[in-house]
């Protein structure tokens, strides 16, 4: 790309052209409602946006701030009447502010290249620090350091950045799923299933509970061996190049044409999987394959759905049935515009009461590495998230996305009182999971 050219300039300017700065998308945008700041909207980002590609505005540091300070929900996509395309726009922003090298510096350039393009472009290398936090945990050695208060001696950030480690699973995908399991009897389908990064190693039981329920449903599951992260977060923190090249390891890996579907159980991973058409349409090697991929791919509570998925039989009744609630992952309710499916699933469980939760749709502030790198938006979200849950009374929270799913976790813990009394934060697919062993034992 020459230089005197930019990302937001090669955009078809229609795109730029759809806002009508109506507001309607105010009411939904969360750093909006937080600041009540014109600029800290969707359409005073598309402005500055559209500034920049009119050849108005240069990127600088606030400008950069700007794109990194939006959570990048898509909730202003839901509201829009006029169906701006803000997600392409979000990726093209955020992409040039990281090109320009405004906000570059070399703490930050060394953790994106040992996050990005190390941890997260290598599986093995993910697998290892995986398996290195499970050890720091399981020693006891994470317990010592903060019963010490070791952490208190350090700086601030550092003690809030080890208290949100993710949690690691013993056992990752590979080891609890064949590569190839087929369900009794005759098989109906073919799929095969994404078992992420992320949710690999942090989250391998939702993995095994989204195959059992395939399996359940007649599908034969097909899960390649160590996979590639889809590049999601890439594309959420402006590295384009490295997420298009992790999008080509995926469609030379797997096949679309082989499936009747290409399954993601992570609302954020499912809706980035779906434009690897858009990723790589410049790519004339790889553009008619990322086509069949995003026909093909398909959310898990989209797929059953759409397959008519058998609902758990129903033991006699004790009790009083338990009250779960919904909390929606953004880009699965406003990415992918899945949204009466999760609840489908959630209402056929024998023993479970489903209330809705107050802005059940609002972002609950982890939105990839937000909150990592925003923790004060984050927290406020958060909390205000945590406030809405307690409001129904669920003992049950079901949420569809393993960052969301952390998020929520952290923000009864920082609530404190009996963790005890805390409800369970879970995803979906693992209730039906649990639905048909108790059945199946009956």
């Amino acid at each position: 790309m020459s230089a005197d050219r930019n990302l937001l300039k090669d955009l078809d300017y229609s795109v730029l052209q759809q806002c009508m700065h109506c507001g309607l998308c105010l009411p939904t945008c969360p750093t909006y409602l937080e600041t009540r700041v014109e600029r800290h909207s969707p359409r005073g980002r598309i402005s500055l946006m559209r500034a920049v590609a009119d050849g108005e505005l240069e990127i600088t540091r606030t400008f950069a701030d700007e794109m990194a300070y939006c959570l990048g929900c898509l909730a202003c996509t839901t509201a829009c009447p006029a169906g701006v395309d803000y997600g392409t726009l979000f990726e093209s922003a955020r992409a040039e502010a990281e090109r320009s090298g405004v906000s570059a510096s070399p703490a930050r350039s060394l953790v994106r290249l040992v996050s990005l393009r190390f941890l997260l472009f290598r599986p093995w290398a993910l697998r290892l620090a995986g398996r290195l936090l499970w050890l720091y945990r399981a020693c006891g050695l994470q317990a010592l350091l903060r019963g010490s208060g070791f952490f208190s001696l350090l700086p601030r950030r550092i003690g809030e950045l080890e208290r949100q480690a993710i949690p690691i699973r013993r056992r990752f995908s590979d080891v609890l799923i064949a590569a190839v399991e087929r369900p009794p009897g005759e098989a109906r389908h073919r799929v095969v299933l994404l078992t992420g990064c992320i949710q690999d190693i942090a989250f391998s039981d939702v993995n095994r509970a989204t195959a059992d329920v395939l399996l359940a449903n007649g599908c034969e599951v097909t899960t390649p061996r160590a996979q590639s992260c889809c590049g999601s977060l890439h594309v959420h923190n402006g590295d384009l190049e490295t997420a298009a090249s992790l999008a080509r390891r995926q469609l030379d890996a797997i096949d679309p044409g082989r499936f009747d579907a290409i399954i993601s159980n992570s609302a954020g991973c499912g809706s980035h999987l779906k434009r690897y058409h858009h990723l790589l349409a410049g790519d004339p090697v790889y553009v008619e394959r990322a086509a069949a991929w995003s026909h093909k791919t398909r959310d898990i509570f989209e797929w059953l759905v759409e397959i008519g998925f058998r609902k758990p039989a129903a033991p006699a009744p004790v009790g009083e049935p338990s009250p779960v609630t919904y909390h929606e992952a953004c880009h699965l309710c406003h990415g992918q515009k899945i949204t009466s499916q999760p609840r489908e699933v959630l209402r056929s469980l024998p023993g479970f009461e489903l209330r809705e939760c107050p802005e059940s749709a609002m972002c609950c502030g982890s939105a990839g590495v937000y909150s990592l790198t925003q923790p004060k938006t984050a927290t406020w979200l958060r909390d205000r998230k945590v406030a809405n849950i307690r409001s129904t009374g669920a003992n049950v929270v079901a949420t569809a996305n393993p960052g969301c799913q952390l998020q929520i976790q952290q923000g009864f813990r920082a609530a404190g009182g009996d963790a005890r009394g805390q409800p369970r934060i879970v995803h979906p697919v693992v209730l039906l999971a649990e639905a048909y062993r108790a059945e199946a034992r009956r």
